[in-house]
């Protein structure tokens, strides 16, 4: 399955594409940056951004795209155009039938290193490490962009796959997907009422 990250923004939008093979082997294939220039207006800066994006998605037929989720930061303009450029993502992956994923940046720094909470620097040398690359990618949008493909193919919704068995889950994967379990379990109870 070939997985295409994307970290939005509107003058760098972080591009990642991984392969995720048997066993959930991933495999590193590109990673890039979007750039729009802050010197044009923000309609030709949102065009491309939408154009870059779907250059890459034509150009290496993602199975899926997994984006970022967008959420709220002290800066309004700094979301409003995260937020923009993540809707052209998923307009472009939409107009081509390719399944669409958001992922929070905790999701992906739990997939990634096991722990929600990771510093960015963490999480860069853990993409380094399990993409087996000899340096870690730049800028930080890239590393981020992989980050999410990697989180989308970790994911433990479909974790076991194809007659895999749970001992080919990674840690983080097992804490998790035991911690989606609890998850589960602690909004029936209280749906419940227990």
């Amino acid at each position: 399955m070939i997985i295409l990250g994307v970290d939005p923004g509107l003058t760098r939008c972080g591009v990642g594409v991984i392969e995720a093979g048997a066993h959930r082997r991933l495999s590193f294939i590109h990673v890039d940056v979007v750039r729009s220039s802050p010197d044009v207006s923000q309609d030709l800066r949102l065009l491309a951004i939408y154009n870059g994006l779907v250059d890459k998605i034509e150009t290496y037929a993602p199975d899926a795209v997994s984006i970022e989720r967008v959420f709220a930061q002290s800066n309004r303009n700094t979301v409003l155009g995260t937020a923009q450029a993540a809707g052209l993502a998923m307009l472009a992956a939409a107009q081509r039938n390719i399944p669409v994923a958001l992922h929070t940046p905790t999701e992906a720094k739990l997939a990634i290193t096991g722990n929600g909470q990771a510093q960015k620097i963490q999480v860069e040398r853990m993409v380094t490490r399990i993409l087996n690359l000899n340096r870690m990618p730049t800028p930080a949008d890239a590393a981020d962009a992989l980050a999410l493909a990697i989180c989308h193919a970790l994911r433990p919704a479909g974790a076991l796959q194809g007659g895999e068995r749970e001992e080919h889950l990674t840690p983080a994967q097992r804490q998790w997907a035991d911690a989606a379990k609890k998850a589960t379990k602690r909004r029936i109870n209280a749906d419940r009422g227990m």
